[in-house]
């Protein structure tokens, strides 16, 4: 998700890409694993690299769990990309976008033979992506492929998409958090979820990021990159660490 990101920032930062508990090339998960235990596996990995309260950045999931070890006091800031479980489980809000990836991922599944030749078509790439992203053509053959693999490799897919778990609210917050929601985020809606995330953290910086959808990290890697390094240099020079 994020290899064209890392190399826009690790020049000026020291960068860690974690992998999610669960998650092709993560720590392996039980089944019934929730949310909950992602986080537990994440500040594990933290206190595995030394990290006290490094400065996190997660797009959906990575978002909820980054939001969550911020609320246990293990984050500088945050930089929360279309978090995930920032709805009313009440409402069935979060069904239509999980209904869209268990779609994403039945695809990813009969397709997986024939993706070493599809994914060479920028229309195939665009019609496998066209949820997660507006412009999926723009991710290359070698990426799709890849991420057909993370598809198939998850080992949690069924508990991530059924959750029943969800994001308290966070008021005050435990350290400076910014949304930055895909204006075209056609999983995690910005007029619905995207306004239920800033009801529950109302101290938070929102940002929109224009013309992008789920995964912005498809669409446009300088944008992402480009609003890290805004959220980072808007932070007081006593929260850094």
């Amino acid at each position: 998700m994020w290899s064209n990101v890392v190399p826009l920032l690790d020049a000026d930062y020291e960068v860690f890409a974690l992998t999610a508990a669960g998650h092709r090339g993560g720590r392996p998960a039980r089944p019934g694993t929730t949310v909950r235990d992602l986080v537990d596996d994440a500040e594990r990995s933290l206190d595995d690299l030394g990290l006290e309260r490094p400065h996190l950045v997660g797009n959906s999931l990575g978002g909820w769990i980054a939001l969550e070890l911020a609320r246990r006091g293990r984050a500088a800031s945050v930089c929360a990309l279309s978090p995930a479980g920032c709805w009313d489980i009440g409402t069935g809000e979060h069904l239509p976008g999980a209904a869209k990836l268990e779609k994403a991922i039945t695809l990813a599944l009969r397709t997986r033979w024939v993706m070493p030749m599809a994914a060479h078509l920028p229309w195939v790439r665009r019609l496998a992506l066209r949820d997660s992203a507006s412009h999926g053509e723009r991710v290359s053959a070698a990426e799709l492929k890849r991420l057909v693999d993370d598809l198939v490799g998850c080992t949690i897919r069924e508990e991530m998409l059924t959750t029943e778990e969800y994001v308290a609210p966070m008021d005050p917050l435990p350290c400076p958090v910014t949304l930055a929601w895909s204006e075209l985020d056609r999983i995690l809606p910005m007029e619905t979820i995207g306004a239920r995330a800033r009801v529950l953290m109302p101290e938070a910086t929102w940002k929109v990021l224009p013309g992008v959808g789920h995964v912005p990290m498809f669409d446009d890697p300088d944008l992402v990159a480009a609003t890290i390094r805004e959220c980072l240099e808007s932070i007081p020079s006593n929260a850094a660490e």
